[in-house]
């Protein structure tokens, strides 16, 4: 792969070679019915580990662009009809990378205790800390209008290595990248369910809509694994009438 601009060294590695195959299997540089390098040749030539390769070749499968049988990996066969592919894979996107929608966002993680009420929820002791992720996106003229905060539960913290890493006071890093949260759940072996309750508060005094007067909604996410634990609690504050906010889902 090409040495990686600053804004491109973001992307976790296995996007971009996700990426670089994507692009060779829509020019056909790799033609459909004929069979991928391996992982190990594909893993030398992207100067990258197996695993990276395996997650690479995931998001194809997903995207119907390549099959895996006994044989090896193959590209799809012409005519197949993929999904939609995009250098973020496509997938249900956590709020709060560098790039929503086009939009100035704020991010950043923090490591402290939940409020009370969430903390038997998220299977805590009371006063124990854990990852929280705070995001805020920003209009044109610089009100915010949209908050959102999200904690995690003990067991998405320990069972998810790309939270896990946060443990690390050097990895907290400014504008953290969750996007991509979903699909690490997915790579866990967590099997997800989803819970919104969406709400419009009575008065809009002392928030980011309460300038214009537009209104506001409020929803309040609960993200379960198989077993009825939570993983993620967000709550999403935004101007209705200023921010869109949508949401995909699929376990």
């Amino acid at each position: 792969m090409a040495e990686p601009d600053a804004e491109a060294a973001e992307v976790p590695l296995y996007l971009r070679v996700a990426a670089v195959l994507r692009e060779d299997l829509a020019h056909r540089r790799i033609s459909p019915g004929s069979r991928l390098p391996s992982e190990r040749c594909l893993s030398q030539r992207y100067h990258v580990n197996r695993q990276t390769v395996r997650s690479a070749l995931q998001l194809l499968r997903d995207e119907r662009l390549v099959v895996t049988d006994r044989r090896g990996t193959f590209a799809a066969a012409a005519g197949a009809d993929p999904v939609q592919p995009s250098l973020t894979a496509r997938r249900p996107t956590f709020p709060g990378g560098p790039r929503v929608s086009e939009a100035l966002v704020r991010a950043s993680l923090t490591w402290e205790p939940p409020p009370t009420p969430l903390t038997s929820r998220l299977l805590l002791a009371p006063g124990e800390p854990t990852l929280v992720h705070r995001h805020l996106v920003f209009g044109p003229q610089g009100a915010a209008l949209q908050r959102a905060v999200s904690w995690f539960s003990r067991p998405a913290v320990s069972e998810i290595p790309q939270l896990a890493r946060y443990r690390r006071i050097k990895d907290r890093h400014h504008q953290p990248d969750l996007r991509l949260l979903y699909h690490w759940m997915h790579q866990a072996g967590l099997r997800v369910t989803h819970r919104e309750s969406v709400g419009v508060p009575p008065s809009t005094v002392g928030t980011a809509a309460a300038s214009d007067g537009a209104a506001r909604l409020l929803v309040h996410r609960v993200v379960s694994d198989q077993h009825g634990h939570a993983l993620e609690i967000t709550d999403i504050d935004f101007s209705a009438r200023s921010a869109a906010w949508t949401y995909e889902f699929s376990a």
